[in-house]
């Protein structure tokens, strides 16, 4: 008998590549209300940064916070980087 493979479509490499993309543009939205900037800018300055790499890293444990406190993390890092 053959192993079951997961039938579970929330588990796709896909579909949790949509999911990040579009927690992403949140957090991106976010940043731009609090820092007064374009969004794109604000994706932009997001992907540049730390919290962006860790986010991706599933052993930082980050992804399973919030939007909100990604972008605290994100906040935090460019304060501390002045």
């Amino acid at each position: 008998m053959e192993p079951r493979v997961s039938e579970d479509p929330a588990k796709s490499p896909i579909v949790q590549e949509i999911i990040m993309s579009n927690r992403i543009g949140a957090i991106a939205i976010e940043l731009a209300k609090r820092l007064k900037i374009e969004p794109v800018r604000a994706l932009q300055l997001f992907y540049e940064s730390e919290t962006c790499a860790a986010l991706h890293d599933k052993s930082t444990g980050l992804y399973l916070y919030g939007d909100l406190y990604v972008a605290d993390e994100f906040i935090r890092e460019m304060e501390n980087k002045r």
